[in-house]
């Protein structure tokens, strides 16, 4: 029925999570996709348990598991030193969460799980090459105008989920003065064969390097035949967009200058803390809502999550004595906003650490040296133990 359609806008991983959550509530849900064709950047993603847990709730176990990596640590390194400082633990009896493993992957693996079981669920209709342009409100919920080409269709929908990313066009008609910030960062990404690097360096752990003014993340994704590495600099950005082609003398030059020894590049936008997701029967989710620094590991993890409180909240709907959509949606802001604000800082605050220059780069060194593996792992309990 159309009184009960759900309009996701945007088929990236947020989008295409709360298109299957919502499913399982029983709604029909029409994703709307400005793209022809489903192409994830060549880049690799963590998926800690509070994440992966929502993916195994609604099916998703097997599709991961045999494309994704299960690390046994994270190994945090010295680049001033080139030695390791701590290692902590990532087994699944270290983390007490054997249901839901932390697991690195390709993120074109992980749309692609999620692409197949949208395609396998009937009552989802995902439209490609089909964009979102307006929305207005009507008796029964909302009109939402799609276009293909120069084609334009209303739709009628009880809400409209903005799931497509920090330009969101959504967000820009519900909020336009809600801008994305540039953090002063640019992150470079890439993938390795693992055959291309020595043995030391294609262990199933993720690696942090821990540099003056830059970081660099490396670990194995696509069944550990690859390697992610990731890159991070300060840097200058007064380009359209936020991804063009890196020169390998750039990046070089950042890392040398930055006392280290030894792609495509984005800059890093944020938005900020404290502005509105939802008006009305139209909400926001994932990067459209709260985009953050990546230091955390917890940018598609907020997404997931977000789709599984969204669901949960707009289920509530469904009763006879249920809430309005516009309450619903209200609520699902309230549940997420404090906790996704938390993640924000502490993403910050980790930048902030790995950056560090001496001294004070030793003095982190030795404080990481006396907490040891476990009472570091323990304070990520907060984010990994996290259930909808």
């Amino acid at each position: 029925m159309a009184s009960r359609a759900i309009i996701v806008a945007g088929a990236g991983i947020g989008g295409l999570t709360a298109s299957l959550a919502l499913a399982r509530k029983g709604f029909r849900v029409i994703v709307l996709e400005k793209a022809d064709h489903l192409e994830e950047a060549g880049a690799g993603l963590q998926l800690s348990p509070n994440a992966s847990r929502v993916l195994i709730d609604l099916g998703l176990r097997s599709q991961l598991a045999s494309r994704a990596v299960t690390p046994d640590a994270i190994s945090l390194m010295s680049a001033r030193s080139g030695r390791e400082i701590s290692r902590i633990p990532l087994s699944d009896a270290a983390i007490s969460c054997p249901e839901a493993p932390y697991w690195v992957l390709h993120r074109a693996d992980l749309q692609a799980a999620l692409l197949a079981e949208v395609k396998n669920t009937p009552n989802i209709d995902l439209r490609l090459g089909c964009q979102f342009e307006e929305v207005g409100t009507h008796a029964k919920g909302l009109t939402i105008v799609q276009r293909r080409g120069t084609a334009r269709q209303a739709v009628l929908a009880v809400a409209l989920i903005g799931a497509d990313g920090i330009w969101s066009t959504v967000r820009q008609h519900l909020f336009p003065q809600a801008q994305p910030l540039f953090s002063g960062l640019i992150a470079w990404r890439g993938t390795l064969d693992a055959t291309q690097l020595p043995r030391e360096f294609t262990s199933r752990r993720v690696q942090l390097w821990m540099g003056p003014d830059a970081h660099l993340v490396a670990y194995p994704i696509s069944g550990a035949r690859q390697i992610n590495v990731v890159a991070v600099v300060s840097g200058t950005w007064n380009r359209p967009g936020w991804s063009e082609p890196g020169e390998s003398n750039e990046i070089k030059g950042a890392f040398a200058s930055a006392g280290w020894h030894a792609m495509r590049k984005w800059a890093l936008f944020t938005l900020p803390e404290g502005g509105d997701w939802t008006k009305g029967a139209v909400t926001l989710v994932g990067d459209a809502a709260h985009a953050m620094l990546p230091f955390a590991a917890q940018g598609a993890g907020m997404a997931i999550e977000d789709a599984a409180v969204l669901a949960s909240c707009l289920g509530e709907t469904q009763s006879e004595r249920g809430p309005t959509v516009p309450v619903a949606l209200k609520r699902y802001e309230r549940l997420r906003r404090t906790r996704v604000a938390r993640v924000q800082r502490a993403a910050r605050q980790a930048g902030r650490i790995y950056h560090l220059a001496s001294p004070l780069a030793l003095a982190r060194d030795l404080v990481i040296k006396a907490m040891g593996p476990e009472r570091m792992l323990a304070r990520q309990n907060w984010i990994y133990d996290w259930r909808a």
